[in-house]
């Protein structure tokens, strides 16, 4: 079979999607980051190799806060930032789409779309109050397991008021309602209210949300979350089949634009990803007052690029090197 591939590297969650030349997504897999991008491509891929033992790759998208490792690790023909993946894996879905919320484990944002063009977005990267990240651990906390979250706060009586703006005093004033004796439920459902309130009034400030309003990320899995979000907003919210993986759709969908074009891809096989040892560090560059900290990552000694050189020395000097090898 002919697959895109499409791969969402991100700090907590890494998302591999393979998808089929009618656009129907075929193989869905969904990894915990572990702090080692790099291990978690390897064993992605090698996963989808175990199910699909005669993969045909066509076409590679990457997107997430790890996609240009993992586009020179696979070879990528796209490389898209996170809201551009999302929003078009949104139109996919759902094509007359005008609001995309999208809650991952670290960062959350919201993208407005009107006539299938993103006008408008906005992300939360600097507070983790309201993220996969902060309610595994209220979670554990509570002693509930993460898949049952989302029930718990459907089965309350009536929600307790917890303020949400900062993740350490979402936490203190849960702590302080356990002590006071509000059953579990009811603070669980608070939560997502206060969750959700924190969204709207933080990232969603001053945007138009209008209908339909779909609902991605692996956070879109509690259900209590999105019956908060409905309340809030007076608004059905749509939460997509695959909704933990929408950003690697978004990324296989633009593949196979790419490769459907042009009939070919820049993929590197299974054997360079599964056969070979990658490596990454950084150090210091020392050719300018800026002194960039600079990252690269290197296949069994051989250097595929460098990150973070702002003058584009170290970048420069690699790709002069490649074309005097050819």
């Amino acid at each position: 079979m002919e697959y895109y591939l499409g791969v969402d590297i991100g700090s907590v969650s890494s998302n591999f999607v393979l998808m089929d030349g009618a656009g129907e997504v075929k193989e869905t897999l969904y990894l915990r980051t572990m702090g080692n991008p790099v291990q978690a491509i390897k064993d992605g891929f090698a996963r989808l190799c175990e199910v699909h033992p005669g993969i045909n790759i066509r076409g590679v998208g990457t997107t997430g806060s790890g996609r240009h490792l993992a586009a020179v690790m696979l070879g990528a023909d796209v490389v898209k930032n996170e809201i551009t993946a999302h929003a078009v894996a949104a139109h996919r879905f759902c094509p007359g789409v005008r609001t995309v919320m999208e809650i991952g484990g670290q960062d959350s944002k919201i993208i407005i779309i009107r006539d299938g063009v993103v006008v408008d977005f906005a992300m939360n990267t600097v507070c983790a109050a309201g993220t996969g990240s902060f309610l595994d651990q209220q979670a554990a906390r509570l002693n509930i397991p993460i898949e049952e979250f989302g029930g718990k706060a459907l089965a309350a009586g009536q929600p307790v008021r917890i303020a949400g703006r900062c993740g350490v005093f979402a936490e203190s004033d849960m702590i302080h309602k356990q002590q006071m004796g509000y059953p579990v439920e009811d603070i669980v459902a608070g939560l997502c209210e206060a969750l959700a309130r924190n969204f709207l009034n933080n990232v969603g400030k001053g945007k138009d949300i209008q209908e339909p309003v779909v609902f991605q990320g692996g956070v879109a899995a509690n259900v209590g979350l999105k019956k908060a979000f409905e309340n809030l907003l007076q608004k059905p919210i749509i939460v997509p089949v695959n909704h933990s993986v929408m950003g690697a759709v978004g990324a296989a969908i633009l593949a196979a634009e790419q490769c459907g074009n042009h009939g070919c891809s820049s993929f590197k096989g299974r054997e360079y990803v599964l056969g070979g040892d990658f490596v990454t560090r950084s150090f210091e560059c020392k050719g300018c007052p800026n002194l960039c900290e600079v990252v690269t990552i290197q296949r069994e000694k051989e250097v595929l690029a460098y990150w973070g050189d702002r003058c584009r020395r170290w970048e420069t000097s690699l790709a002069e090197k490649q074309r005097a090898l050819a």
